[in-house]
């Protein structure tokens, strides 16, 4: 660790415990300027720092520098929790990025990072150094840890750390039996929404979601951090097929597609009880009942004054956008929606960030929406409880209301989707290519895909703070599914080899009712499993592509990746990619649950045009692998045509059969679910 920008990662280390406390592996300590420590701190600074010191194997010396005005971002308090939906926190945040990001060099960074992190929020602090890292020309090499390895917190049962804390202290490191955590702990078996919980619950999902938004943040100084290439049209897209993905998953566990929270003032039916502590705000996350109403926020504590009403008038005037087809600038002028752009304009209005349009108009719908929810059961601070799991962009995905109130978001999208031309068939077909089949292979043979439960290892070490030292391991259980292989024949009867874009997707056939979905239905729930170029070479030819490579997922390893598998030296070339890596859909999740009898399902194959989707750009290392979701690093999303194309538009067609041209083909495939657990080999 003599790298000088590795010692920033030592910031994740144990979260709460000062910085002159020993971390990291190498027990190493930061030598601070006697300013830097806090008033409780003061004191006893240079006895605390031979305490330390004396024992730590490596002391890293603090530049004592002009600290800029950090009297912002430290208004939140120590031990409150962070939210990037409340706007005010949003903007501390902000301010915080710019600080990291303004600072001359990474030891300019680690001062001022070791000034904060006596100080600020640790919340706040992880987000705002992580997203610098992320950001910042001399610290893109660095491995980031998982959110989870830091404030595990947040993704599992406080039982959990109980148990941690006395193997730790009792038993020695390498004698340590992992801790176990339950898989369902939330609700009795008998709660229908129980029967997803598996999947809202997910670690590796809501680190995903968690990854996601500190890869697209919604403020800063600098607008390049925020204004990536299709921004808004990717917050659409990833969201709706959360939607469609956890759509088919509750189908498959015989319950009915989310009900759409698109009345601000019905109860909301589901009531969430998390069942998490945090460990920073010392405090249990707080429930929400059944039958709870969102009310008007009058909570000085968080500057938030809001009315209900103010969420039906951002709703309307996105509406009356949609109506229009053109949105209203601040100048009066209107902006036509069109084909091309229309829905990154409006992702970005709906995911308010400073690239929004006329952010003054329309206002902070989708963010405050988030934030009603969340203080739905303390609105006015009476009982000086703080916001629940709706909060947070690492639990919301827990809750049930989380995809209730996407999925009305996503109607409004679909709203804008709908007044688009069909796609002609000349948009669609691929003159000379024909596909002739598609088929998926396992090892039960073929178009028999293959689920089951799978128990897996993670660290928890990093996150215990104020414990003894060395590894702690916790078990849990998650969907799992088993390899498989496409098979693609494809006839090229143009006469010279083509470049080609795959592009697969899989979908229900049947509703929660055991009838058949229509198309229009059936194509809002096509769950993109895969997209790739491909070279056709003249006639006949196969194509084979493992289920491993998926363009939206991230394996296990990358997912729950561990602080010391970052391949190469910081700043080389195969390393400066590995913190986007952490961005993706998690690799286990790829295929939904199925069931014991099987499910029916069609798995869709079309080869578009290459010449026609390609984006021609050099590419930054070799994270490219998920960027369905998340897009490319520092360059533009590596597809032209609509994010979800083909079915991104309605159709005049009547079933999917109808929608086909030469270049698509589907199968009927079934997804059996084997209701036994597995323990994940070590790779």
């Amino acid at each position: 660790m003599s790298n000088a920008k590795e010692n920033l990662l030592l910031f994740f280390d144990r979260p709460t415990e000062p910085c002159f406390m020993q971390k990291g592996e190498e027990k190493a300590t930061f030598d601070l300027p006697a300013n830097y420590y806090p008033d409780k701190y003061k004191s006893a600074s240079s006895t605390l720092a031979n305490r330390f010191g004396s024992e730590s194997s490596r002391r890293i010396p603090v530049r004592n520098i002009a600290l800029p005005n950090l009297s912002l971002p430290m208004e939140l308090p120590y031990n409150d929790q962070f939210s990037l939906f409340v706007p005010k926190h949003r903007q501390m945040a902000g301010k915080l990025i710019d600080i990291f990001m303004s600072m001359r060099n990474v030891e300019d960074l680690m001062s001022v990072c070791s000034y904060c992190q006596l100080r600020i929020n640790p919340y706040m602090f992880n987000y705002c150094l992580s997203v610098a890292i992320l950001h910042r020309d001399d610290t893109k090499g660095l491995n980031i840890p998982t959110f989870a390895e830091t404030f595990p917190d947040k993704f599992m049962d406080p039982r959990v750390f109980r148990k941690a804390r006395e193997v730790s202290t009792v038993v020695q490191p390498g004698n340590r039996l992992p801790v176990v955590i339950p898989q369902n702990y939330t609700a009795a078996e008998f709660e229908p929404e129980q029967r997803v919980a598996y999947f809202r619950e997910d670690i590796g999902l809501n680190l995903h979601h968690w990854h996601w938004h500190l890869v697209y943040p919604f403020d800063a100084a600098d607008r390049n951090i925020v204004n990536k290439d299709r921004r808004g049209e990717l917050f659409y897209y990833m969201h709706q097929q959360i939607i469609a993905r956890y759509s088919v998953e509750r189908m498959c566990n015989d319950l009915s597609r989310p009900k759409r929270y698109s009345n601000f003032r019905e109860p909301i039916e589901e009531g969430y009880f998390p069942k998490l502590d945090s460990q920073v705000a010392s405090r249990a996350w707080p429930p929400r009942f059944a039958g709870t109403k969102i009310r008007d926020l009058d909570r000085p504590v968080d500057l938030i004054a809001a009315d209900v009403s103010q969420l039906e008038t951002w709703r309307d005037r996105f509406l009356q956008a949609i109506e229009d087809m053109a949105v209203l600038l601040p100048n009066g002028r209107k902006m036509t929606l069109d084909e091309d752009t229309g829905i990154d304009v409006l992702g970005n209005l709906m995911e308010s960030s400073i690239i929004s349009r006329n952010r003054p108009f329309y206002g902070d719908l989708h963010n405050m929406g988030h934030v009603f929810i969340s203080y739905s059961h303390d609105p006015d601070h009476r009982n000086l409880e703080q916001f629940g799991v709706m909060g947070d962009s690492a639990t919301a995905m827990r809750d049930p209301v989380f995809y209730r109130w996407h999925a009305y978001i996503d109607d409004i999208f679909q709203l804008y989707k709908n007044k688009l031309p069909p796609y002609p068939n000349d948009r669609l077909d691929f003159p000379g290519i024909q596909v002739l089949s598609v088929s998926a292979v396992s090892g039960a043979g073929p178009d028999r895909l293959l689920t089951q439960w799978e128990q897996s290892t993670m660290e928890l070490g990093r996150g215990l703070d104020f414990t003894p030292r060395g590894s702690v391991l916790a078990t849990f259980t998650h969907l799992q599914h088993d390899e498989f292989n496409y098979i693609i024949e494809v006839n090229n009867a143009s006469g010279a080899g083509v470049m080609g874009t795959v592009r697969l997707f899989m979908a229900p056939v049947v509703d929660e009712n055991g009838t058949p979905l229509s198309f229009d239905e059936q194509r809002k729930l096509m769950i993109e499993l895969d997209k790739f170029t491909h070279a056709i070479p003249s006639g006949s030819s196969t194509i084979r592509r493992s289920s491993t490579e998926s363009s939206v997922t991230i394996p296990y390893e990358r997912t729950f990746r561990s602080q010391g598998s970052r391949p190469g030296d910081p700043g080389s070339a195969e390393a400066a990619e590995f913190d986007f890596c952490g961005c993706g859909w998690p690799h286990h999740l790829l295929l939904p649950k199925g069931t014991t009898r099987g499910y029916p399902v069609v798995l869709f194959c079309m080869i578009s045009n290459w010449s026609d989707d390609g984006v021609s750009q050099d590419l930054v290392g070799k994270c490219n692998d998920a960027a369905s979701y998340c897009g490319i690093r520092d360059r533009k999303y590596p597809d032209r045509r609509a994010m979800g194309f083909p079915f991104d538009r309605p159709s005049p067609a009547s079933s999917l059969q109808d929608f086909l041209t030469p270049n698509m083909a589907t199968r009927p495939c079934t997804i059996i679910f084997n209701d036994n657990v597995r323990v994940r080999s070590a790779r």
